[in-house]
């Protein structure tokens, strides 16, 4: 049996997510597999015909093929992600379709959800046979249970191919729109005041509804906000995963490019964040993923706390919950309040015109008060993850983040919480007594559980 990996790692096969590779193979030495380097050689894949079509014969050739890769901010690599737009981009969703297939990432299990939902619509979108998916955590191998688990999952997928078994689709097509949007004029403006507020897009030529949100968004303030153009700032490539960072926040990439000044100067330091794209595949586009992996040179640290972050896409956005899902993500990682989404799906310039200028008002609104929406699960659970593994393995190479970490309270961790844990003995004890018990869980828990809250109610 021949397996195609289609290897995610910038780094190549010296990655955590290769040694999955490899253990695979040494236990089932009976199959051929030939992996390429997708995201460590995606600029020769892109210029280069030969290296694009060696990677699709190979495709073609082959009875599985294996997307594996890293998780890098809450989906795959900008670079990977690159790959996926070229086989539509250049027409070659042919060697896909009917072929077997799996998704194996390494991470933390921050969001990987996000990520493997992604995976499976782009496998749908292709027409792929889906055999199953593994979200491995990056040290799942040092463990015996994890390693047989692990086994368990190369063996199913082997076995689905042997079978033939089927797979139903998940992820239906996107319904295109033809939809033209006509921007109406600008009704009141708003006044920002003092609010340093920028604009960032990947806006194409030919992208007319983005264009056309972007300039009605713009022209919504008394003052224009600065808009600026992610394909007009000089980026040399993706994040390669070297984690150079971990110890000063300083990107390997130095001032080799402009992404690190652009960040600097004009993310940073603005108050309302708007960032505007059009949906490619199943995403925005491979420069935006691009725009959210670099900043991974601030590592684990919400440098956009306490921003405003509005939304403006192009495409149909409820048919793509992977986009929704990244949008909730990163905000709450962020500790940064979602002002809001606007779309062109409506289909309707007047409505989107409305919408656009709610936006900015409550954008300027939400500043004004500093506020900063409650964090959900996404938020809770993520810097939990991020809380505890900072704490312990992470801390190096992570040192950047464990000094900031311990300097914002983030260790928070329940043990430390001597008064709860001394009354929680206390009560527990007494409860082991018939009378105090029946006194607590039949007459009081009720009063009991709202009574510190009754309080602020009557005294503050």
């Amino acid at each position: 049996m021949k397996i195609t990996v289609l290897n995610g790692s910038p780094k190549g096969d010296i990655s955590v997510t290769m040694q999955y590779i490899q253990y695979m193979g040494k236990h089932h030495p009976e199959l051929e597999i030939q992996t390429h380097n997708i995201s460590l050689q995606i600029k020769k894949i892109e210029r280069e015909a030969e290296a694009f079509n060696s990677i699709l014969n190979d495709v073609k050739s082959s009875d599985l093929i294996l997307w594996a890769f890293p998780l890098y901010v809450c989906l795959v690599p900008s670079q990977y992600k690159r790959f996926i737009e070229l086989i539509s981009e250049r027409k070659a969703e042919k060697y896909f379709r009917g072929k077997y297939t799996g998704v194996l990432s390494t991470s933390i299990h921050f969001f990987d959800n996000t990520a493997h939902s992604y995976m499976r619509a782009i496998c749908d979108d292709l027409g792929m046979v889906f055999a199953g998916s593994y979200s491995a955590e990056m040290y799942d191998l040092m463990h015996s249970t994890k390693r047989d688990n692990f086994m368990v999952f190369t063996e199913s997928i082997i076995t689905a191919v042997k079978e033939r078994q089927p797979s139903d689709v998940i992820y239906p097509k996107i319904k295109p729109s033809r939809f033209v949007y006509r921007p109406g004029k600008t009704a009141a403006k708003t006044d920002s005041g003092s609010k340093k507020i920028v604009i960032i897009t990947d806006l194409e030529e030919g992208h007319k509804n983005l264009s056309g949100m972007i300039n009605h968004l713009k022209n919504s303030f008394i003052s224009e906000p600065e808009v600026i153009n992610l394909r007009d700032i000089d980026i040399k490539g993706g994040c390669i995963g070297c984690i150079q960072c971990g110890y000063d926040n300083i990107c390997s990439y130095g001032d080799t490019d402009g992404y690190h000044e652009f960040y600097e100067r004009k993310v940073k330091p603005a108050d309302i964040i708007f960032m505007a794209g059009s949906i490619h595949d199943r995403f925005l586009s491979s420069k935006w993923k691009q725009f959210f992996d670099r900043a991974f040179y601030n590592t684990h640290i919400p440098v956009l706390a306490g921003k405003q972050m509005g939304w403006i896409v192009s495409g149909p956005v409820s048919q793509v919950p992977s986009l929704r899902d990244f949008i909730d993500e990163i905000t709450e990682w962020q500790k940064a309040n979602p002002a809001g989404i606007v779309t062109d799906e409506s289909c309707d310039s007047r409505k989107i015109d409305i919408l656009i200028a709610s936006l900015s008002k409550k954008s300027v609104w939400y500043a004004d008060h500093k506020y900063i929406k409650p964090q959900t699960f996404i938020g809770v659970g993520g810097w939990k993850i991020f809380r505890d593994d900072v704490f312990g393995r992470l801390r190096f190479p992570f040192i950047s983040d464990f000094k900031y970490y311990k300097k914002h309270g983030i260790f928070d961790f329940p043990q430390n919480m001597f008064k709860i844990r001394l009354t929680n003995a206390i009560l527990i004890l007494l409860s082991k007594f018939g009378g105090f018990r029946n006194e607590i869980y039949k007459r009081r828990m009720r009063k009991e559980i709202v009574k510190p809250l009754a309080n602020i109610v009557k005294y503050k």
